[in-house]
């Protein structure tokens, strides 16, 4: 056989190696398979692809894919906690005191899009789910909306754009626990890591969104009206999607007491002040049951019953179990080398350390629009762009911790954020789907949620530009270590390392 001929069969082999990826993405996309069924199929063609292109046997194979999946364990424990807590804080009235005390300073049609915005920013962090967020604020600030004549597709954009702030960088949330373990950062330090950056998209942001309602009225509007304005059928749909907002809801129109906000402290102090997440999260919820039965929310059957168990049940019922497959298929896939030549692709177009960083950081969106859900992104792309980086680049083990910090802030962030430019992506068709349901008078399209959606454009664009600029200097603890902190490997040792792997 000569070297043309080796290369074609070493090219259809690559080929075949990354088919289980575009099978994956096929099945979501195209078929719109729940990734609960995706992910399984996906995984037995890359054990069948893995037995048939390195000659592995089964049990090899599959012992591949547990190890992988027991290597984020610990992200299981603390993912069920996040569910936990914010059930908690969905139903015992701190979501609600959240929404009163933005609601209380009034709501004009100038201001509704930007209230909308900054209320979702604050619930999103205090409850770590977007979904949950948008899903308690769209009957509010749509038929809000409606009262004070604002631009509807500015504010539906506005609250989709800042439920997902606290998604990506709530200490609770299930995409900041999964990125930050496939990393292997600590929580804290990637939340300090890149909160001056997340701020200050959250302010350029707001900023723009009260610009561009300057030329509405300046009529001011009532919260009891606008819930009383949802129609029995919107809390229909949300008894399906979404139970605890009906509760939330309620709550906001009956009023809780201030003091329903205290529990969302305790846990951001005690996260600051270092202390353990689980511990943070537990001490949210036992908190939460505390100023609810102080209030009249909840009592102790309630707060076991119909939120702890919700949570964890939530939590166990599709995410841990979605997690636990997706992670298998990575293992495996990784197993065999798959995405071996994207990532000798990047290198080749890496000139830098700084640039092998912002072609991995295209790569975490890439695979957002493939597989439309920023779990499964955050999943299969992070253990691929750690090995590009500790593959390609050396450095001390501060700086190459450091690198590992953007790479959890980029799957998490270009995940999430990113979902908000992608039409097909889940989240998107959730938030359409949700806005019809609450907001029958208006037809709603998934374009509608991306058109004005300034946190996703300032999010994204920003974290790219940033990165491949090196402009990330000027913002405080977001600052990517350089050369010589870093250094490229040579490329005759990968040659050399290529050459090993051949032989």
């Amino acid at each position: 056989m000569d070297i043309k001929e080796k290369k074609s069969d070493s090219i259809f082999v690559a080929a075949i190696k990354f088919l289980p990826l575009v099978i994956l993405a096929l099945l979501v996309i195209i078929f719109g398979l729940d990734l609960l069924i995706a992910a399984p199929i996906a995984t037995v063609v890359a054990i069948l692809i893995a037995m048939w292109a390195n000659k592995f046997n089964f049990k090899d194979v599959f012992e591949q894919g547990i190890k992988s999946a027991s290597g984020i364990t610990i992200v299981f424990f603390i993912l069920m906690f996040a569910y936990g807590v914010a059930e908690c804080f969905m139903a015992t009235g701190v979501g609600a005191s959240v929404i009163n005390i933005a609601l209380s300073l009034g709501v004009t049609g100038k201001t509704v899009a930007f209230a909308g915005f900054i209320v979702t920013c604050v619930l999103s962090v205090a409850t770590g789910t977007s979904w949950g967020t948008f899903a308690a604020c769209a009957p509010i600030f749509l038929w809000l909306n409606y009262i004070v004549d604002g631009n509807i597709i500015l504010t539906v954009c506005s609250i989709a754009g800042g439920s997902c702030f606290g998604d990506n960088i709530g200490l609770i949330s299930d995409t900041t626990v999964l990125s930050s373990g496939l990393q292997d950062v600590e929580i804290m330090h990637r939340v300090k890591h890149q909160g001056i950056w997340s701020i200050s998209c959250l302010i350029i942001t707001a900023l723009i969104i009260l610009l561009l309602g300057m030329g509405l009225p300046s009529v001011i509007g009532d919260a009891r009206q606008a819930i009383d304005s949802i129609p029995p059928e919107a809390y229909e749909a949300l008894s399906v999607e979404r139970p605890s907002a009906i509760l939330l809801l309620e709550q906001v129109k009956s009023g809780v007491p201030l003091y329903m906000i205290i529990p969302l402290f305790i846990v951001v102090i005690m996260a600051f002040a270092g202390v353990q997440t689980m511990i943070c999260l537990g001490a949210g919820m036992v908190s939460s049951l505390i100023f609810g039965m102080m209030s009249g929310t909840t009592d102790i059957s309630q707060w076991l019953n119909d939120m702890l168990l919700v949570g964890f049940g939530d939590a166990g019922s599709w995410s841990i179990v979605m997690m636990m497959w997706i992670a298998a298929f990575g293992g495996i896939m990784n197993s065999m080398h798959a995405f071996e030549p994207l990532a000798k692709l990047i290198v080749k177009v890496s000139k830098n350390v700084r640039q092998l960083m912002g072609w991995c950081g295209v790569l975490c969106l890439a695979g957002n629009v493939a597989l439309s859900d920023e779990t499964a992104e955050i999943a299969t792309m992070s253990p691929i762009i750690r090995n590009i980086v500790e593959e390609n680049v050396e450095g001390s083990p501060e700086s190459m911790y450091k690198l590992r910090l953007r790479l959890a802030t980029f799957a998490d962030a270009l995940g999430v954020y990113g979902s908000q430019l992608i039409p097909w992506h889940c989240y998107v068709v959730f938030y359409t789907a949700i806005s019809n349901a609450v907001f029958p008078i208006y037809k709603f399209l998934p374009f509608d949620i991306i058109r004005m959606n300034v946190m996703g454009i300032v999010a994204v664009s920003s974290m790219l530009i940033l990165t491949f600029t090196g402009l990330d200097k000027y913002i405080p603890l977001f600052k990517l270590p350089s050369e010589p902190e870093v250094t490229l490997k040579k490329s005759s040792e990968n040659d050399v390392e290529l050459a090993q792997k051949v032989m």
